[in-house]
């Protein structure tokens, strides 16, 4: 096993309550199943899946080989508000015997539905893992509610945007248990090939119809607004039969309104209309096929705004079921769909249209994403859910302790002359700083940064600061926020190699930057200038005792001593290049040199960036900072902006 706390397989319990939902779980339980010496899987299978009128679709979860465990009947009839809590009370009567008996170490609960939400109450409250599918997206009407409460009961994310993935962490769930994956169901859609997806066509809508010359029509009750959405379907009903093209009709889900918009369906005999066919369910592998050769879809199912962008096909939708949704331009929205007129009109303006293929919600390899993200989870962590609150701004705290100490970070400063250390606030200031001389060697350095470091910890004690980390180098900001990387080292701009054949680095490497750049490489070659009676020029001098620094170089360079000068231009010249490959990289609009250094490298950084890098990234602007010790306030960010976005 990669990682799960234990030698054992991942027991996974996949739980499906609708056709909707079993086309996103599918792939995800196929790619399960493909990988027994990993994973066993237990399928359980409730809500419409088992209820004749809906189509009785658990038989196409038989068909895809899948043994299903446990059939639970949860769905109290009536298709109204009421029967949606009590379809959500007995299903939650009945699942724990379910739990007990299968304990799974994980379970796989999709989407905004009531039936998932008493799942995934279930799960929790009996302490097993809950990894949600399609977190933090916007569909409108309850459901909305519906599946943030979901959310903060998972203890995993799977979401498929990277709105989703914002949405989630704006919720103050954890970023290291959310995996931005895509749609399972775009790997199927994406790698939908049906050279006989005619017959397909002619199976469902009759041998006359020909590609791109018909409709799919799929709309659901609005359950906080049935009366509107019931209007709303006989509206569209009407301007379908006047738009007069032959249109595949399902019928809605099992939500409060949808027995009322099926005596629609028959009060106006679609049923029975020489234009219409109405079917309960349509497998999922042929619905990717009618709906990629329609001529347009029209309805409010979140299949429309989602799926149907695979293919480019036009999509009207309809209210305001899916508002908030991504969508791509493919969709034509009718917010309003309060007459049949604009309904008609909007079929004449999609009708046969063409939009480019989007991508919004997968590259067709979510399903490997999420295989992995399961075998990376660890069974022995604490269940216990972790939220990351942001800071609160003026809290008011009754803990004296809490209301007086000061957030703070101490930074290190690797300094070519001295170690620097500092505790420095929340604020940005600098509470102590503490300097000494830096040791010749490796062992010498890491040995007194380590003892500067205590002795400043326990300083911070007595001047009630609370550290909450070290901070260490440079950085890259983008959209206000510090780039930190996957293991907190992003931005060593110092260890990019300008040169293969350069001169030995601390860090065990050749031709870094800071080989060339850093005060200590200046000092090294001030000093073989000065062992050479080099260095000194009219106007210097070194007393008997005093260590030969990086100073004394630029002092030398500026009364004009040819070699000094030299060595400060390959120095400017090696930054500056490094600062081209992170012009090349990350292409960013403002480019800050700090230190003591700067103002002597700046001119050579922006000669450097004319001549070598590219004409699109030579207008970038290249300053020196004005802070007052920026390496020490910029380290000790690095710590103050991550800890305090991700714990309260």
């Amino acid at each position: 096993m990669e990682k799960n706390g234990n030698n054992r397989k991942l027991r996974v319990c996949v739980a499906t309550c609708n056709r909707a939902d079993y086309s996103k779980l599918a792939p995800i339980m196929f790619g399960i199943k493909m990988e027994p010496e990993f994973f066993e899987l237990d399928v359980v299978v409730l809500g419409s899946h088992l209820i004749d009128d809906y189509g009785n679709t658990y038989r196409m979860i038989e068909q895809d080989d899948f043994d299903i465990n446990t059939r639970l009947h949860t769905i109290v009839r009536g298709e109204d508000e009421a029967a949606m809590v009590e379809s959500v009370g007995l299903a939650l009567v009945k699942l724990p015997d379910v739990l007990n008996r299968l304990k799974p170490d994980i379970m796989i609960v999709h989407g905004d539905r009531f039936d998932a939400l008493a799942l995934a109450t279930s799960a929790a409250l009996m302490n097993i893992r809950i990894l949600h599918i399609e977190g933090g997206e916007v569909s409108g009407t309850i459901d909305d509610s519906i599946r943030h409460a979901i959310t903060k009961l998972a203890h995993y994310h799977v979401c498929c945007t990277r709105s989703a993935e914002q949405h989630l962490i704006s919720m103050c769930e954890d970023h290291d248990r959310i995996l931005l994956a895509g749609c399972p169901s775009y790997d199927k859609l994406l790698s939908a090939k049906n050279k006989d997806y005619m017959s397909i066509i002619r199976m469902w809508l009759g041998d006359d119809v020909k590609s791109k010359d018909y409709i799919v029509a799929l709309q659901h009750p609005v359950t906080t607004d049935i009366k509107h959405s019931i209007k709303m379907f006989e509206l569209t009903l009407d301007a379908l039969i006047s738009f007069n093209k032959r249109t595949l009709v399902l019928f809605p889900n099992i939500d409060a309104g949808s027995k009322e918009m099926v005596r629609v369906m028959r009060k106006k005999g679609i049923e029975h209309h020489p234009n219409f066919r109405a079917v309960k369910h349509v497998p999922f592998d042929q619905f990717i096929q009618l709906v990629a050769h329609a001529g347009c879809m029209i309805g409010n199912s979140s299949c429309g705004v989602r799926e149907v962008g695979a293919f480019g096909t036009p999509v009207i939708n309809l209210g305001t079921r899916q508002i908030g949704r991504e969508t791509g331009e493919n969709v034509l929205h009718v917010r309003d769909a309060d007459t049949q007129d604009k309904i008609l009109q909007a079929l004449h303006l999609q009708f046969g249209k063409q939009y480019p293929c989007s991508k919004i919600y997968g590259d067709g390899n979510a399903v490997p994403r999420i295989l992995k993200f399961l075998k990376s989870i660890d069974l022995q962590e604490p269940l216990q859910k972790k939220f990351c609150f942001p800071p609160v701004k003026e809290n008011i705290s009754q803990d004296i302790d809490h209301i007086l100490e000061t957030l703070s970070a101490l930074a290190v400063d690797l300094g070519g002359t001295n170690l620097r250390v500092a505790i420095v606030s929340m604020k940005g200031e600098i509470v102590k700083k503490y300097t000494q001389f830096n040791p010749k060697t490796y062992e010498e350095r890491i040995n007194l940064i380590l003892q500067m470091c205590v002795e400043a910890a326990a300083e911070a004690v007595k001047l009630n600061c609370r550290i909450l980390g070290v901070g260490i180098g440079g950085g890259i900001i983008h959209q206000h926020e510090l780039i930190h990387g996957s293991s907190f080292c992003a931005a060593e701009f110092g260890h990019l190699v300008v040169s293969l054949d350069g001169p030995d680095c601390s860090c065990g490497s050749h031709g870094c930057i800071e080989a060339y750049a850093s005060g200590m490489a200046l000092q090294r070659e001030a000093k073989k200038l000065h062992d050479e009676d080099l260095l000194l020029v009219e106007g210097m001098s070194v007393l008997k005792d005093e260590a030969v620094s990086a100073v004394h170089l630029i002092q030398a360079a500026k009364l004009g001593n040819a070699k000094a000068q030299s060595i400060l231009r390959t120095a400017g010249t090696a930054l500056g290049l490094g600062v081209v490959n992170i012009l090349h990289t990350i292409n960013p609009s403002l480019v800050i040199l700090s230190g003591v250094l700067a103002s002597h490298y700046i001119h050579i950084v922006k000669d450097v960036i004319r001549q070598q890098a590219l004409s699109s990234v030579q207008d970038v602007d290249v300053v020196v900072s004005d802070l007052v010790d920026p390496a020490l306030l910029g380290a000790a960010s690095m710590v103050l902006d991550y800890t305090t976005r991700r714990i309260c």
